[in-house]
C-alpha cells in the first residue's frame, strides 16, 4: 500500500483497491463456500458428531432425527463421512494441482526458454500424454500402481501436468525475445535468473488462473477413481467411494445425493474463484470490466 497526494497536499495513505472481477457476486459466493469447506476439512474431528467409520445407528436410516443426513449400508452416519470426505478429498486436490503446476511449469519454462532439442523432447512427451483421454490414461495408471488414494494422486499427477507444460511455453516464448529480456540477458544474466526474476513474474498470473481452475478438475478426477474402486479404500470417508455405494442402492438416495452435493458445491465455488481471476489477471477482460 502506498501513500497518495491529496490536491490541498496533504498525505493520504492509498486504499487497497479489490479488482471489481473479485468483487463480483459469484466471485464472493465462490470464495464464501470454498472458505467454508476449508474450514470444514480442517475441523472436520470437530464439526462431526460421530466416528466415520464406525457404525452408529441403524443400517439405511432415512435422514433426520440424530443423522441429518441418514445411515449408510453399515449404519454409519453419512453427515460425518461427508465432512471427512472433505478432509480427504480437498488437501489431496490441492496437493495434486500444487505438484502438477510445479512439475508442469517448471518443464515448460526450460522448453520454451532453450528450445531446440529440449523443447523436441518435452513436447514430444506431451504430445504422447494427450494422446489418450484423461481419465482413462489415469484409470489404467492407477489399476497398475493399485488402488489407494496416494497411487490415484500419483496417476493423475502424470496426466495433468502436461498442460502446465504447454501454457507455460507458450508464455515462455512469447516473452524470451522482449526487450526486458534481452537486455538481462546482455548484461550476464544467467538462464534460471531470468526465468525467475523476468519471465516468472510476467506469466504467474496466467498459471495461478490455471491451477484455480483445476482444482475442481482434480475433485472431479479423484472422485472417479475412488468411484471406480481405484482410489479410497474402505471404510476411508471419500465422496466419491461414498457415491459409488449410493449408486447400489437407489431407493436411498441419501447415500449418494449429500457426497455428490458437496463435489458440487466445492467444483463451482473454485470455477467461480478462478474465472475472477482471470478477469482480475487478464488485461484485455480487466480492461473490459473496468469500462463497464
Amino acid at each position: 500500500m502506498t501513500a497518495r497526494v491529496d490536491l490541498n497536499g496533504a498525505v493520504r495513505p492509498a486504499r487497497l483497491r479489490i479488482p471489481r472481477a473479485v468483487r463480483s457476486p459469484l466471485a464472493i459466493i465462490g470464495i464464501v463456500v470454498a472458505v467454508a469447506w476449508l474450514l470444514i476439512a480442517i475441523l472436520a474431528p470437530v464439526i462431526a458428531p460421530f466416528d466415520p467409520i464406525k457404525p452408529v445407528g441403524d443400517r439405511l436410516a432415512a435422514p433426520g432425527g440424530q443423522h441429518l443426513m441418514g445411515t449408510d449400508t453399515l449404519g454409519r452416519d453419512v453427515f460425518s463421512r461427508v465432512i471427512f470426505g472433505a478432509q480427504t478429498s480437498i488437501p489431496l486436490s490441492l496437493l495434486l494441482v500444487l505438484l502438477s503446476m510445479t512439475l508442469g511449469s517448471v518443464l515448460g519454462a526450460i522448453a520454451g526458454y532453450f528450445g531446440r532439442v529440449v523443447d523436441e523432447v518435452i513436447m514430444r512427451i506431451t504430445d504422447l500424454v494427450f494422446t489418450f483421454p484423461t481419465i482413462i490414461l489415469a484409470m489404467v495408471i492407477a489399476a497398475v500402481l493399485g488402488p489407494s488414494l496416494q497411487n490415484a494422486v500419483i496417476a493423475m499427477l502424470i496426466v495433468t501436468w502436461p498442460s502446465y507444460a504447454r501454457v507455460m511455453r507458450s508464455l515462455v516464448i512469447s516473452l524470451r525475445t522482449r526487450e526486458f529480456v534481452l537486455a538481462d540477458r546482455l548484461l550476464g544474466a544467467s538462464p534460471w535468473r531470468v526465468l525467475g526474476k523476468d519471465i516468472l513474474p510476467n506469466v504467474a498470473g496466467s498459471i495461478l488462473v490455471l491451477a484455480t481452475l483445476d482444482v475442481g478438475t482434480a475433485i472431479l478426477l479423484l472422485s472417479g477413481l475412488s468411484y471406480l474402486g481405484l482410489g479410497a479404500i474402505p471404510p476411508t470417508a471419500e465422496w466419491g467411494s461414498m457415491i459409488a455405494v449410493g449408486t447400489q442402492n437407489m431407493d436411498e438416495w441419501w447415500i449418494a445425493v449429500f457426497p455428490g452435493l458437496a463435489i458440487l458445491t466445492v467444483v463451482l465455488a473454485v470455477n467461480f474463484i478462478g474465472d475472477a481471476l482471470r478477469d482480475a489477471l487478464d488485461p484485455y477482460t480487466a480492461g473490459t470490466a473496468r469500462a463497464a
